[in-house]
């Protein structure tokens, strides 16, 4: 049984489809990496998964249990955790108060304020420190151990490296290591092929709201992605469910596929 099942997923804003017929699973103690330009549906895709979206048509399963019609704290309760782009931080509270904030699920596991610090060292010391006084990358950091105080199953991380620098970046994905001991099943919405290829277990790749190419980073070229990225494939293949469909929203989620040149 999986730990996190979609089945023909549709999302939309409006009359504006965002994700159409996705159908896709994550293991316990595994990262799937959703990639694709803007506006291929990822971030939607990810806020169905949280609840923070209803979607269309298609139901959402966690550890074979339908929770389609949970909302986003409900399905917090149950063991599954968001990371928004951009953070939604508690500006006016400091670090400490803000994972606190996290605990509000009341779910009992190994995430507390000490293993959090312990996990994403740059946090240790600023603790007492307001959120708005953080960089882009210490509030970053925040916001995952913010997800991390709910003590998830699932964590569920929209675009990690999104405007800091690179060596923050590399601080956050060493940090991802330690989270995922323990069997904590992620997927991560990313622009940058190079770390998603480093990280990811396996690759479902976007285009315009549905998957087109899936695979593991041993099983898929280069070449091969950045064509599916790019809409120059004709068919899906290692697995994707169907081809190029209507246009998808995706906010904040990079600039036409820069990132992969970087």
């Amino acid at each position: 049984m999986a730990l996190l099942a979609a089945d023909g997923i549709d999302a939309r804003y409006g009359d504006v489809r965002a994700v159409t017929g996705v159908s896709l699973s994550l293991a316990e103690g595994e990262l799937l990496a959703l990639v694709g330009a803007n506006g291929a549906g990822k971030s939607t895709l990810l806020r169905v998964l949280a609840g923070a979206h209803r979607p269309f048509a298609g139901t959402v399963a966690f550890r074979g249990e339908d929770v389609t019609g949970l909302r986003d704290f409900e399905r917090a309760r149950r063991g599954i955790a968001l990371v928004p782009e951009g953070r939604r931080l508690f500006a006016s509270l400091t670090v400490r108060e803000n994972l606190l904030v996290g605990a509000g699920s009341r779910r009992t596991g190994r995430w507390n304020v000490g293993s959090v610090t312990e996990a994403l060292p740059m946090l240790a010391p600023l603790l007492d420190r307001n959120a708005s006084q953080l960089s882009g990358g210490q509030q970053q950091a925040v916001a995952i151990g913010r997800a991390l105080m709910s003590n998830p199953e699932v964590l569920l991380l929209d675009e990690v490296s999104l405007g800091l620098a690179p060596i923050v970046i590399d601080e956050l994905y060493a940090s991802l290591a330690a989270v995922r001991d323990g069997g904590l099943g992620v997927v991560l919405v990313e622009q940058d092929l190079d770390r998603t290829l480093a990280v990811a277990d396996r690759i479902v790749c976007m285009l315009e709201g549905e998957p087109v190419l899936e695979g593991t980073p041993a099983s898929l070229s280069r070449e091969a992605i950045t064509d599916a990225y790019f809409g120059h494939v004709a068919a899906p293949a290692g697995g994707g469910a169907g081809g190029p469909g209507t246009a998808g929203d995706d906010a904040g989620a990079g600039n036409g596929g820069a990132a992969w040149w970087s």
